[in-house]
């Protein structure tokens, strides 16, 4: 028998691929292309359109950084919204943090939801049944431009690239009103892409996102199948003490939230670290 392999559809001209073990399921939801393969190298695989989300084997990596940045951050997270993040990953880590009263999650796509659940259980684990977590099927963009002045304390985007169905996500108005509902010390973190790949994205963005906030910037994570180099979160406040907090208040925040020694790529001393850019990154968050 012949091998299969996926071959990522990202860029047009440099790419990667996976030897695919066997398809567990392929739909088309009215929003996307949607599939969950297992392959030999990463585990199970969540594919939207062809290019490479969430993997079994380095999820870790990119949704711990996601969430527990912002929260530790704060300090004091009691209300998160979180807008895409269908595999529930980003969830899971969220309600990990004990002062969370309430984390919502709106997610557009059902169907991401439905083969997450059953194809790839362990991403979210229990999450989904953790009485704190309020699950939207709907738009994000519509949500935050409904939602009450200062009703979150933390917004977390994990969507697609801004394209398709996420590109409503990376507009004016979408950071217009995440600015409104954010209440005092509030944080927006969104992923920002591949920035040797992907510089625009980061660029546009954070231009976007100064019109709003009055400190603006990035961290990185190293995430293997983001290819490329280090994928950039972008981050938008209005305090940036909150993005120099040494590492030891923040080992002393995540002891007391409950995640000390949970983790499997976060750590104090990477959280801190990882606002520290390479220049070749740096230049493109600042340039207009």
């Amino acid at each position: 028998m012949a091998e299969m392999w996926l071959n990522e559809t990202l860029y047009p001209d440099w790419g990667q691929r996976f030897r695919v073990a066997r398809e567990l399921v392929r739909t088309t939801s009215p929003f996307q292309d949607i599939a969950v393969i297992e392959t030999a190298r990463f585990g199970r695989v969540l594919v939207l359109d062809g290019v490479i989300q969430i993997t079994e084997a380095d999820e870790f990596v990119y949704q711990e950084m996601l969430a527990h940045v912002p929260l530790l951050a704060h300090g004091g997270p009691r209300r998160v919204l979180i807008i895409g993040a269908g595999d529930g990953g980003v969830l899971k880590r969220v309600l990990q943090h004990a002062a969370v009263e309430r984390a919502v999650m709106v997610e557009i796509d059902g169907e991401v939801i439905r083969a997450a659940r059953q194809f790839m259980p362990g991403i979210a684990g229990d999450a989904w049944d953790d009485p704190r977590a309020e699950l939207i099927i709907g738009d994000g963009i519509l949500h935050v431009r409904e939602a009450a002045d200062a009703s979150y304390d933390v917004i977390i985007v994990d969507s697609t690239d801004p394209v398709g169905v996420g590109e409503v996500l990376f507009t004016d108005d979408f950071y217009r009103n995440c600015a409104r509902v954010l209440g005092q010390g509030g944080i927006v973190v969104n992923q920002c892409g591949v920035p040797f790949m992907q510089a625009d994205e980061l660029r546009e963005t954070s231009a976007r996102r100064r019109k709003f906030f009055g400190d603006v910037a990035a961290y990185v994570a190293a995430v293997p199948t983001y290819v490329g180099g280090f994928m950039t979160l972008g981050w938008a406040g209005n305090d940036p003490a909150q993005r120099s907090i040494a590492p030891e208040e923040i080992r002393r925040r995540a002891d007391a939230a409950g995640v000390l020694g949970t983790t499997r790529y976060w750590t104090p001393e990477i959280h801190a670290a990882s606002f520290h850019l390479p220049p070749y990154i740096a230049a493109e968050l600042d340039r207009r």
